[in-house]
């Protein structure tokens, strides 16, 4: 009797627990859709910037030399090690250009680089090891990316100074295969079957993320700056030119600040920042001319995004410009694992090279859930295509179809203006079976667009206040 009155209470228990979890849950959600910037203020008081000890340690202490000749890996090394192991503090790159291999960060270690400090990386594929990182969505063992943090704590790269991946068409990013980047028949590439596709193939056979060895012959450009599994990190004020691939890269890290930050880099897949499996990640005051989207925020693709099973959310970028580029802020394509809570104000973004303003790409090989994206106070010159795009059926390499539908809602631009548009105001497609839901434009004014919007598939589409070449553009009833 005794069993069964015990049994019957840890039920109702645990029946209560979960729907009190649950509204709790949904009251979340409901508090994000009420008063979004509020949630944003939140998210900003909660990420932390880290803080180091008053101690500085200089490269050239440990046998840095200065002039772009002599490799110094060896001593950015040891002075890292002595900054870590002493209680951290800052690493000092002083003024001049330093020659170095990839550089490893350590708990508690501020990478510092004063005014007129270069970092060059060498362009020697040989000299970047094998560690776990990320391309393009999919796990793996391959080069180690210039600047690696693997679940560390209390890190930053920060500094008036200049690093310099130094990649161009003789390096780094012919490795893509395409002419206009250098490749010529006889070199080596990523689209060999045995390198990106043979990479692909091995997540969707669940072959562990320490089997899959690549690096030299590979053709698997690393990310310049890559924060794995880290928590309070920093970058900040450095300007980044000539990445071989991703420019700044948050996987799987909690608490990163990218402020101040200025890319230009314009080879293949120069993405400039590209928080994946991230959380809380705040990206403000930078400047971004790329070869690729400007920011664009992952969450790992196909069958290796559902193994990880981690969310993008609580993305902020704030006050940043965007000059060329593919998308100013971009969701996607690399989304398996869903996005949620990215919060996008105060930005400027112009350039006849910058095709789109706001992006979110997926296909159904992809899948993944987008969902409470909020933007306002855009000042947009010209972009080439649309302001905004929603696009279901991305395609790249090949046949990109699958099982896996992906699933967008809760689309809301606010405040925003544009000179030119290109082809459209909105641009979105979305399939039947799972439309694309509640996507708002409030006080938009678009003054050039050959078209307001080309929509399929689409639940709820609102045009509130939106003035499109001059005219109010109604609400359509059904699409």
């Amino acid at each position: 009797m005794k069993n069964k009155f015990y049994s019957s209470f840890l039920c109702f228990s645990t029946a209560l627990f979960s729907a009190f979890f649950v509204n709790c849950s949904a009251q979340k959600e409901i508090d994000v859709l009420t008063n979004p910037w509020k949630v944003k203020q939140q998210i900003e008081k909660a990420v932390v910037i880290p803080v180091f000890a008053n101690k500085t340690y200089s490269i050239v202490d440990y046998g840095a030399k200065s002039g772009g000749a002599i490799n110094n890996s060896e001593a950015f090394k040891k002075a890292i090690e002595a900054c870590s192991k002493n209680g951290g503090g800052k690493v000092v790159v002083p003024m001049g250009k330093f020659l170095t291999g990839p550089i490893h960060l350590d708990n508690n270690v501020n990478l510092h680089l004063e005014d007129g400090a270069e970092i060059l990386f060498s362009t020697k594929s040989s000299d970047y090891p094998l560690v776990r990182t990320s391309f393009e969505g999919t796990e793996l063992m391959n080069h180690s990316p210039l600047i690696y943090a693997y679940n560390k704590k209390n890190i930053a790269i920060t500094g008036k100074g200049i690093l310099n991946g130094q990649a161009d068409n003789e390096n780094w990013w012919y490795w893509c295969g395409a002419k206009q980047y250098g490749w010529v028949a006889g070199k080596g590439n990523q689209s060999d079957p045995k390198n990106r596709i043979r990479l692909v193939d091995s997540a969707e056979k669940a072959v562990p993320v320490e089997e899959r060895v690549y690096g030299e012959g590979s053709f698997l450009r690393p990310s310049f700056v890559e924060f794995f599994g880290c928590t309070d990190a920093l970058i900040k004020d450095v300007k980044i030119v000539n990445a071989p691939f991703w420019v700044i890269h948050p996987m799987k890290s909690t608490n990163v600040t990218v402020d101040g930050v200025t890319v230009e880099s314009h080879g293949p897949n120069n993405d400039g920042c590209d928080p994946e499996y991230s959380k809380n990640v705040i990206i403000k005051n930078c400047s971004f001319n790329t070869g690729d989207d400007c920011i664009a925020i992952k969450a790992g693709k196909d069958a290796d995004g559902r193994r990880v099973a981690m969310k993008s959310e609580n993305i902020i970028v704030q006050d940043c410009k965007m000059l060329d580029g593919h998308g100013g802020v971009v969701i996607g394509s690399e989304m398996t694992g869903g996005v949620k809570n990215v919060f996008v104000e105060n930005c400027v973004m112009d350039s006849p090279n910058l095709d789109r303003a706001i992006r979110i790409k997926s296909n159904s090989r992809r899948g993944g859930l987008v969902e409470n994206v909020f933007v306002r106070n855009l000042e947009v010159g010209q972009v080439r295509e649309c302001v905004l795009i929603l696009d279901m059926f991305y395609n790249v390499y090949g046949n990109q179809t699958g099982s896996f539908i992906p699933q967008v809602k809760n689309i809301f631009l606010e405040n925003i203006n544009v000179k030119n548009a290109g082809k459209f105001g909105v641009l979105a497609k979305g399939y039947k079976e799972l439309p694309i839901e509640n996507v708002v434009l409030k006080n938009v004014k678009i003054d050039k667009a050959a078209s307001p919007y080309s929509v399929e598939n689409v639940k709820n589409l609102q045009f509130i206040n939106t003035f499109i070449n001059g005219k109010k553009v109604e609400s359509p009833k059904e699409l």
